[in-house]
């Protein structure tokens, strides 16, 4: 395919004049396909068509960058590698190529290439091709080098955390433990920020120094008494006198791979996933064990809805890792998002099995029923859940108000009320539990001054919260301030305008007050937003048909429930 082709394409679309035939060209179809593979985030086939496109046009610039991104989004840099070359013999400048580039060149350890590269300004950045340069002579055996230039690093502005960072890494990779723990420590340089994965590092190294008990205060101070599986791991081995080896970084070439995975990680929260992800890949494509890499990969995948790789991802976490959990918690959500909910309640039974010990393994597998109304199993896994949490750990709150939701769908008001209640002794003044508790007293018509204090307290911590204002509305509503209640419900649509319940709560309330013509208009709007197939059990479309034949008073007449007061007598 020639790039005039297309550009006489787009130029015809314009102009409105005949276009031609795209079927008669092979490349163009594969460059639209391509195109549209790339916005849909599909990089298979994204990788599949710009390839295709490149045996027509294999100098077009925008299709060799292009296909270098699709095939680095699936990892596979050994195809990505070549289409780089590509680009930089054509006199190119793109960051992307010059990426699979630098990764080639420090898997193959050819760190004078990687000078080169670097002084003629054709790397990936500022920050990483400092880090870089410095591991480089970290590879070359110029350890004084490599200080240097991870000081000079650390003094450019706003780049000091992550150069002390790499540094003290440096310097404990090459068994120099003493100085990389004066970093960490803050004694020389830092101290550095505590990481996770910092302190997991920080813990190896005072191993190393025979320090093992100093090790274990600061996996505590940092994690808390209750540490997830990778963490008390290292504890116990720690309190049994056992030196841990320093795995963070062996070699360069891992270093190299942390630079890209720390400076993903900083990405992750101002960047797009799609570019994030190229970081992910490259430090994984160094460190083929480097785990958070892979798990950071994974969720990128999942955020992007490329549910089949994310899931091949966490697949990929060792069984033995201490991660292992996590991947498979990862793998079910995945898949759970992919509509494959019968996988993902296998992979949550199989854990439950192999991880009983881990309360949210129990947590999760409570989530997944709850989403799927299985509200009896939901109950039962929470059960575990509380049995086996520490009473220490704060996130038992949200299990009560999991669980207490799970009752009062199957009707078991006692037991979903004292959940509630737990909840918010765990948790004061949270704004779910006091809106959900608060709300379910206004439907049972029970405690109606002690729910509209709640939901009061609720709207105060979370005013924008539609559902929230719809429950402040409802309940002044149910003790017959309508006039009040038409402010907030107002609102609520505001917030919230294509919810059927709130529509239709809305209708109610500007019935109430005599505004017939607008309740009918919100009740027909209720009913258009319905999702027949996944309708809300708080949304009843027969009734808001019911109420548009014969009006509220009636249905209420109907239902055997009190009539309308007046308005606001009281």
């Amino acid at each position: 395919m020639k790039t005039g082709v297309i550009l006489s394409l787009a130029t015809a679309i314009l102009l409105g004049t005949p276009a031609p035939p795209v079927w008669a060209d092979d490349a163009i179809g594969a460059y639209l396909a391509a195109r549209q593979a790339r916005y849909d985030n599909d990089f298979a086939a994204a990788a599949q068509y710009f390839t295709q496109a490149l045996a027509k046009d294999p100098s077009n610039p925008e299709i060799l960058e292009s296909a270098t991104v699709a095939h680095m989004s699936l990892g596979d840099l050994d195809r990505a590698v070549p289409i780089a070359r590509k680009i930089e013999a054509d006199g190119l400048m793109s960051q992307v190529a010059f990426m699979a580039l630098v990764a080639d060149e420090a898997k193959r350890e050819d760190y004078q290439a990687l000078f080169t590269r670097i002084e003629e300004d054709r790397g990936v950045g500022m920050l990483a091709d400092g880090l870089i340069k410095a591991w480089a002579f970290r590879g070359e055996g110029q350890m004084d080098e490599a200080l240097t230039q991870f000081d000079a690093v650390a003094n450019e502005r706003g780049l000091r955390s992550f150069a002390i960072y790499h540094k003290a890494l440096a310097l404990a990779s090459v068994g120099d433990y003493e100085s990389a723990e004066k970093i960490f420590s803050g004694e020389v340089d830092g101290p550095i920020q505590r990481t996770r994965l910092g302190t997991i590092a920080w813990a190896e190294i005072l191993s190393q120094l025979e320090r093992g008990d100093d090790a274990v205060a600061i996996l505590e101070d940092t994690f808390g008494p209750s540490p997830d599986p990778e963490i008390a791991d290292l504890r116990d081995r720690l309190t049994a006198g056992e030196t841990l080896p320093f795995t963070r970084v062996r070699t360069a070439q891992d270093g190299i791979a942390e630079v890209f995975f720390t400076l993903g990680q900083a990405l992750m929260s101002e960047s797009a996933d799609d570019y994030t992800l190229l970081y992910a890949r490259v430090a994984e494509y160094l460190k083929p064990d480097h785990i958070d890499a892979l798990l950071m990969t994974a969720e990128l995948l999942e955020s992007l809805e490329r549910f089949e790789l994310a899931n091949d991802a966490y697949a990929r976490v060792p069984r033995d890792h201490p991660n292992f959990h996590v991947a498979e918690l990862g793998r079910a959500e995945s898949l759970r998002r992919a509509e494959k909910t019968d996988a993902a309640v296998e992979v949550l039974t199989q854990l439950s099995e192999s991880h009983p010990e881990l309360p949210i393994v129990h947590v999760s597998t409570g989530d997944l029923y709850r989403q799927l109304e299985n509200w009896e199993k939901s109950i039962a896994a929470y059960d575990r859940a509380i049995e086996i949490y520490d009473a220490r750990d704060q996130g038992q709150w949200f299990v009560h108000y999991a669980r207490a939701i799970s009752h009062e769908r199957l009707d078991n008001w006692d037991a979903a009320e004292a959940d509630f209640r737990r909840a918010l002794e765990l948790n004061p003044g949270q704004p779910q539990v006091l809106n959900y508790l608060g709300y379910s007293m206004v439907e049972l018509q029970i405690n109606l001054d002690e729910a509209l204090g709640m939901i009061e307290e609720a709207v105060a911590a979370q005013p924008n919260s539609g559902y929230i204002v719809d429950s402040l509305g409802w309940v002044l509503y149910r003790l017959g301030r309508y006039e009040e209640a038409v402010v907030h419900m107002e609102r609520a649509v505001e917030l919230e305008p294509v919810d059927p319940v709130i529509n239709d709560h809305l209708g109610d309330v500007l019935w109430a007050v005599g505004r017939f013509t607008e309740a009918e208009f919100q009740w027909k709007r209720a009913l258009s937003f319905v999702d027949a197939e996944n309708a809300s059990p708080d949304v009843d479309a027969d009734r808001i048909r019911r109420k548009l034949e014969v009006g509220l008073d009636i249905v209420l007449e109907e239902e055997g429930s009190p009539p309308l007061r007046v308005a606001d007598d009281g």
